[in-house]
């Protein structure tokens, strides 16, 4: 039986991250993946595919907004593969990387299911059957997730699609509903809008990503139902089921029935432990179906740890890599300062909208009075120039009008510009620091100094050099 220091159970970027750590710590360290390539569902069933596919989706509502310059419609019978035709050389690309990381820093590489025995051996199923054991000092799960499947929601990834199926449709529907108000129904149902698929949102709440300021969410809103989207908000789905002939048929506790092409359920997602045996070791989910961990990164037996989408929110790729790093420091018992509460969130959505800190809502909440400045982007000379319509930066202070609480941005480009404003959040610099540099002209990042100018004017003490 072979044993290694640290046993990782996964590939995606928290495993993958804990597994090059544990290696540089001079550990031995054995990386389990059941998938021929390595990466994950962040790689081949996620965020790569995903976002390859909203660039495509960009470009074809950059060509319908110009229609001056040329006409341009999508086929009724375009595939999906021609709008994710780069994804290959992508994923290519990435796992070149990948295996190259993984073998010079001299991990060795498991293809294979497992399935714990004990809280110190797991047994290794490969894929012609051959099985064998490991054990480990310690172990990291880092599984990732699977889509949620509410029992009234027959996915048959033929009709009704979930997260990780969407993209193996053939064809670009004419129409789809979207079940759901996440981030994963988000950037979906924007993205098949702006590729001139009819699309219909239905979820519980009134508006979608209810972690974000409302500011941001009716921005969203208004640019999705602009291109032509329907938002249905504070609704109970009832049933969905296909008709057999062409349509599948939503029905809701109000009454609202909706008919679409195809549909979408997104309804949230759970730990990937099927045939993991996790109560072999000693280990259960919790409510949320998520593995429960820690400050450590710690499960309740002391030598398993968990990383990434596995353990719950906030399921960010950038996040996840942080946290499988640290597990393994936990692990090994390496020195590390805590972890960073300042994580950008961000919402590849169509518009992108991301954020870091405070909404203003918990920010007036935890210290009352707050002062809010706010930028549109069609007020800024890039944004005229890009032709951004629907875009926003708000920065959220507190009543002195100094200290940054949280920076929340809607419009092409957010995920990028929030980490200008994270960066100030983190090295504890007042608002002021954005009036006092100098940006580049013309650039949406000027959005911060005007924002920055309009929480200054406000303040109760006004300082006559601005």
């Amino acid at each position: 039986m072979n044993h290694f220091d640290v046993i990782v159970i996964g590939s995606g970027p928290a495993g993958q991250k804990a597994a090059v750590q544990a290696s540089k710590a001079g550990k031995s360290v054995a990386l389990i993946e059941r998938d021929q390539r390595l990466g994950g569902a962040c790689v081949y069933r996620g965020t790569i595919p995903s976002k390859t596919l909203r660039e495509n989706a960009l470009r074809v509502k950059k060509m319908r907004e110009n229609a001056a310059l040329c006409s341009f419609e999508l086929a009724e019978d375009t595939e999906m593969s021609t709008l994710i035709d780069r994804l290959n050389l992508v994923l290519k690309a990435h796992d070149t990387f990948m295996v190259n990381q993984i073998s010079r820093n001299k991990i060795h590489r498991v293809h294979g299911r497992a399935k714990f025995l004990s809280a110190n051996e797991i047994e290794i199923t490969r894929v012609r059957g051959e099985k064998e054991t490991l054990s480990g000092t310690n172990f990291i799960i880092a599984s990732g997730s699977i889509p949620r499947q509410p029992d009234n929601i027959p996915v048959d990834h033929e009709n009704i699609y979930d997260s990780d199926s969407i993209l193996t449709m053939l064809y670009l529907p004419r129409s789809l509903t979207v079940l759901g108000g996440g981030v994963i129904a988000s950037e979906y149902a924007s993205i098949f809008q702006a590729l001139g698929v009819q699309v219909t949102m239905i979820d519980r709440y009134p508006l979608p990503l209810g972690f974000l300021d409302a500011d941001l969410t009716t921005k969203f809103v208004s640019a999705f139902q602009s291109m032509g989207g329907v938002w249905m908000g504070e609704k109970q789905v009832t049933s969905v089921r296909w008709d057999g002939v062409s349509q599948v048929i939503t029905e809701c506790a109000d009454g609202t029935v909706v008919k679409s092409s195809k549909l979408l359920c997104a309804a949230g997602r759970v730990a990937n432990v099927k045939d993991l045996c996790i109560e072999n070791a000693g280990l259960s989910l919790n409510e949320n179906g998520n593995i429960p961990v820690n400050d450590l990164l710690q499960t309740s037996v002391n030598s398993i740890y968990a990383a990434g989408d596995v353990i719950g929110p906030p399921s960010l790729a950038s996040a996840s890599m942080e946290q499988g790093r640290r597990a393994s420091c936990n692990a090994l018992g390496l020195e590390i300062g805590p972890m960073s509460q300042m994580i950008p969130s961000g919402i590849y959505g169509i518009p992108e909208l991301s954020a870091v800190g405070m909404t203003e809502q918990q920010a007036a909440k935890k210290h009352g009075d707050v002062i809010i400045g706010r930028a549109n982007f069609e007020e800024i000379s890039r944004g005229q120039i890009n032709g951004i319509k629907d875009g926003m930066l708000k920065l959220i202070c507190d009543s002195d009008g100094e200290k940054i609480l949280g920076v929340q941005i809607v419009g092409e480009g957010a995920t990028e510009l929030i980490h200008i404003g994270q960066m100030a959040m983190l090295a504890n610099a007042n608002v002021d620091i954005f009036v006092e540099s100098i940006f580049n002209f013309p650039t949406l990042a000027e959005a911060y100094r005007v924002a920055a100018l309009a929480v200054i004017g406000q303040r109760q003490k006004h300082n006559e050099k601005y």
